[in-house]
C-alpha cells in the first residue's frame, strides 16, 4: 500500500505502481478467511492476535468485507495496468476504505 500512496502522492511510475497494486491483488484474492479458522481466536502460538472476537462470530460480514476488499483491489489492478496515475489515486482510496471497513469492524487496535 506504501508504494501505491508513494507514487500518487509523489513522482508517478507506472510500473511500480502496477507491481505494487498486483501484489495487493493477490493478497485481496487469497482467501484471507482462512487465516481465522476455528481456534485460532484463541492466540494461540508464538503471538497473540490483533483480531477482535467479531471477526470469529460475524463470519457473514467478515466475508462481505473481503469480498469489497477483493472488488476494489481487482479494479486497482486494471487501472493501475491502463497507467492513468489520477484514476489509480481514486481508486487507491476505494481500496483503503474497504481496508479500513474491514479493520475498524475486526482488528484490535495495537
Amino acid at each position: 500500500m506504501g508504494r501505491v500512496k508513494a507514487n500518487v502522492s509523489g513522482t508517478y511510475n507506472k510500473e511500480q505502481v502496477t507491481q505494487a497494486a498486483n501484489t495487493i491483488q493477490a493478497l485481496a484474492n487469497s482467501n484471507i478467511g482462512s487465516l481465522f479458522a476455528p481456534g485460532t481466536e484463541a492466540a494461540k502460538g508464538w503471538t497473540n492476535t490483533e483480531a477482535k472476537p467479531a471477526i470469529f462470530t460475524d463470519k457473514e460480514g467478515a466475508n462481505k468485507a473481503w469480498l469489497a476488499f477483493a472488488k476494489e483491489a481487482d479494479e486497482l489492478a486494471k487501472v493501475a495496468a491502463a497507467g492513468d496515475a489520477a484514476a489509480v489515486k481514486a481508486q487507491f482510496g476505494k481500496v483503503g476504505q474497504a481496508c479500513k471497513g474491514c479493520h475498524d469492524k475486526f482488528r484490535a487496535e495495537d
